[in-house]
């Protein structure tokens, strides 16, 4: 008996955790990050039931006018990460703090994230009601000129500057807020895409909506990322049955590919097509386009842009204006 206790003793003593590790790039908000660990805790538990789980978060970009972390990293860290998660988790490490569960980690995993804002005058979307500009930077730096590629890959958390989509070289510096709509030189106004990805970004005043479709348009060209790799890691990632290549898209009208945007970034469903009057709808459209984006490489119609402005000229017509938020994951 003292033999078999000694041996159950010695296994708990080893048991292995899972450790979670998430990188919150440039392009993700606070909604998007937030889902994305608390789906990944889940499949935790899912898998490895009751195991001790270490939670590890870095940020990438996300700076404020001061050099610290602006308002969506510091909540991650501070409100959702030691605030909410830690009852669920055994450790948890992050750039500003290490926290260990002061009790013991709970498996009651709530089957659903709610999100909710405070109505404190923070800025978490575009002002779909004034349609005005929605930079990410509050204070942006009063610069003259853009700057260097090397700035603006070291504000990204990037080793070499690459696009921030499929990683290919050379890149373009990209306007997150054009200047024609009011973006600034800061080095928080812009990102690193190839011309491919310039070329097919969104051209809106609404700088959270830019970097939703840079998230989307990761997540949808991500095979791409792989097509320069060492041989001997494609041959790895195919084995984990991860696609590599640059895949064929099937060719769409301008008008269809703006409606697979709308369901794939927006999350249109066939209801929000019918939802208002057509004319109604595209008064509204016209009126959004108009005020709130612009054009760029001499594109008269861009896809994203379409697609924002569409989604924008709902919700005014609905009466959704005001505060959007993006918690598409």
């Amino acid at each position: 008996m003292a033999k078999k206790m000694r041996q159950q003793t010695r296994k708990k003593k080893t048991q292995k955790g899972v450790a979670i590790y998430h990188d919150m790039k440039v392009y993700e908000n606070f909604e998007r990050s937030a889902l994305r660990i608390f789906e990944c805790i889940k499949q935790a538990e899912k898998s490895s039931p009751g195991a001790p789980r270490f939670l590890y978060i870095d940020i990438q970009g996300h700076r404020n006018e001061a050099g610290g972390y602006d308002h969506d990293a510091f909540e991650l860290i501070k409100d959702y990460a030691l605030g909410f998660l830690r009852d669920y988790l055994t450790e948890i490490h992050t750039p500003l703090y290490d926290a260990r569960n002061p009790g013991k980690q709970r498996n009651d995993i709530p089957d659903a994230l709610q999100i909710n804002h405070p109505d404190d005058g923070s800025k978490y979307g575009y002002d779909a009601g004034s349609l005005g500009i929605q930079p990410r930077e509050k204070e942006p730096a009063n610069r003259k000129t853009a700057p260097t590629v090397r700035a603006i890959a070291d504000y990204l958390g990037l080793e070499e500057a690459a696009c921030l989509v499929c990683w290919r070289r050379p890149v373009e510096r990209a306007h997150v807020v054009p200047t024609a709509l009011g973006g600034s030189m800061d080095v928080r106004n812009f990102a690193l895409l190839c011309r491919d990805h310039h070329a097919e970004a969104p051209d809106v005043a609404d700088a959270e909506s830019f970097w939703a479709w840079i998230d989307y348009a990761e997540l949808r060209d991500s095979p791409e990322k792989w097509v320069d790799a060492p041989e001997e890691l494609k041959e790895f990632l195919q084995r984990s049955n991860v696609r590599i290549g640059k895949e064929p898209r099937e060719p769409l009208s301008f008008f269809s590919a703006v409606k697979e945007e709308l369901k794939s970034l927006y999350g249109w469903g066939e209801g929000d097509f019918e939802a208002v009057a057509w004319s109604e709808l595209m008064d509204e459209f016209h009126s959004v386009l108009d005020t709130a984006t612009g054009r760029h490489f001499s594109i008269d119609k861009k896809v994203s842009t379409y697609a924002w402005a569409y989604d924008i000229a709902l919700r005014r017509v609905k009466g959704a204006a005001g505060r959007i938020i993006r918690d598409t994951p």
